[in-house]
């Protein structure tokens, strides 16, 4: 009988060690599963580099043509080959149009140099989100993320790739509109794709990043050199100095939509900030990359517009439904096809890029202690996020289901430039409380100032413009604070709770073979 006692005692203790043995598995090997706002542990907490790495952890792979493909790859989307037209909309005419073009090219190269230099002190991956949380700390960082992988990342991920389906489809429906059920399921085998490469390999999705970002750059190289031989041959009417500003609106409300439009196709130039950890040498890498991609992105779009205008007036680029397409049709005879597929190429690129940035957002939101702790394990071979990819893919394809996405997304229109705004004010906070940080970048003040009295312009003509749409966003981001006060505030959470979480993500763990990153 005693033997009987000792044996169950000793099985007891097998299972309350095997247990702890798994609680330590599934327990990442720092503190890092914690929010942690301390800038101390910023670069503790960073990954260390491919030579000097052991354990599990995400590598830096990504080099500075990677960089300078994210940025350009993610900006450049289907809008200035399919819709360019929101700015002229409201500029009215040529010359107002091409100056409001360079304009935004400028606000964002001054935005992405603020970002260098919070990329560079605050040293974690996670873009805007980790900046807030370093700075107005959790709830604020939360509500970010919560808006991030509700709404604004899964959304814009799905268009791009339902404008990819309906380039690739339209071949083969040449007279009629491509089927929406065949293009949301050509959309979502897009998204099923590159979230596989994204899984399969960081040097595969960065590759792939290179190819399509070379590939889009390729096709408005084309466009720039028909529009110069057009100028050429003398296709400058509408260029003409007496008739480039004709019908130009100066209202306060119209250059400011048009600006909005503007730097919505410039949208993606903080988005390197995301995958700073798994940057080769991030100090010099990010900052170059900054500088080398948005000068060329701000060229290219001028140009591309410069010759748009060289064959199309104001009215024939608003009434096009697809601005690059029409200009092919114009010049390149029985080649036009190789537009639209330069159009599917670009979109495809763009969800890629996003994809890849998305997922290491959730990974970092995961990590601070914002979502579930599976998001930031690692597969241990491949060594990529398989957890939040597959995240984000699903959510992601939650969009095929909708209806109408476009006016969930109006709703956000002004919380980008406010979470930016955010971010650059903590960084000028940054240098008057902490100015021991060390800042291997570091902006003239004018910059950070001038830029965020820039944001608070486009925010306020959001609210005039919009207030509906604005008030109803407002409210979905309110429904953020219960989800936080449950998921993270809460912290007696009952013991069935928390074995039901432990079990969930033990099984999730097993199932995807992954393991928390080791610092």
């Amino acid at each position: 009988m005693s033997a009987l006692k000792k044996r169950t005692s000793n099985s007891s203790v097998d299972r309350e060690d095997d247990k702890q043995l798994t609680e330590r598995m599934l327990s990442p090997g720092s503190d890092e599963g914690k929010t942690d706002s301390s800038l101390a542990g910023t670069r503790g907490n960073d990954v260390k580099s491919t030579g000097e790495e052991e354990g599990v952890a995400l590598k830096r792979t990504i080099t500075l043509v990677n960089g300078v493909a994210i940025i350009v790859g993610t900006i450049i989307g289907s809008g200035i080959f399919v819709t360019p037209t929101g700015v002229v909309k409201e500029a009215g005419s040529v010359g107002l149009s091409l100056i409001v073009w360079s304009v935004c090219g400028v606000f964002s190269t001054v935005g992405a140099l603020c970002y260098a230099e919070l990329g560079t002190t605050i040293t974690k991956s996670g873009g805007d989100y980790a900046y807030i949380l370093e700075v107005y700390g959790s709830l604020p960082a939360f509500l970010k993320l919560w808006i991030e992988l509700l709404i604004i990342r899964p959304s814009s991920q799905y268009i791009v790739a339902y404008v990819f389906a309906t380039y690739l489809l339209k071949p083969i429906f040449p007279v009629c509109p491509v089927p929406e059920t065949g293009a949301k399921l050509v959309a979502c085998l897009c998204i099923l794709l590159l979230t596989f490469v994204n899984c399969y390999s960081v040097k595969a999705a960065t590759r792939v990043q290179d190819f399509f970002a070379a590939a889009k750059l390729l096709a408005l190289s084309l466009i720039i050199i028909i529009g110069f031989v057009k100028i050429g041959q003398g296709g400058t009417e509408n260029l003409l100095p007496e008739n480039s500003f004709k019908g130009s609106k100066y209202e306060f409300g119209n250059i400011g939509l048009a600006l909005y439009s503007g730097l919505f196709a410039y949208g993606g130039w903080n988005y390197l900030n995301f995958v700073t950890e798994e940057m080769i040498e991030p100090f010099k890498n990010l900052p170059r990359a900054i500088i080398i991609s948005l000068p060329i992105v701000t060229i290219v779009y001028v140009l591309t517009n410069l010759a748009y205008f060289t064959t199309l007036t104001p009215d024939q680029m608003l009434g096009s439904e697809a601005v690059a397409v029409d200009f092919g049709n114009a010049y390149l005879g029985p080649m036009a096809w190789i537009i639209p597929v330069f159009v599917g190429l670009s979109c495809f690129g763009s969800v890629n890029g996003s994809l890849f940035t998305s997922s290491r957002l959730f990974f970092v939101g995961s990590r601070e202690g914002h979502l579930p702790h599976l998001l930031s394990m690692i597969h241990p071979n491949l060594l990529t996020p398989l957890p939040s990819l597959i995240f984000t893919c699903l959510m992601t394809l939650l969009y095929a289901f909708s209806s109408d996405i476009f006016s969930v997304i109006n709703f956000f229109s002004f919380f980008n430039w406010l979470c930016i705004a955010m971010a650059i004010v903590g960084m000028m906070w940054l240098r008057y409380k902490k100015p021991e940080l060390e800042r291997p970048i570091k902006v003239n003040i004018l910059l950070p100032v001038t830029f965020v009295l820039a944001c608070l312009f486009l925010i306020i003509v959001s609210f005039w413009k919009t207030p509906e749409e604005c008030a109803i966003g407002f409210g979905i981001i309110g429904t953020g604070v219960p989800v936080y006060l449950f998921g993270v505030w809460w912290q007696n959470k009952p013991k069935w709770l928390l074995q039901a979480i432990f079990s969930t993500t033990a099984f999730c763990q097993k199932v995807m073979e992954v393991v928390p990153q080791e610092s």
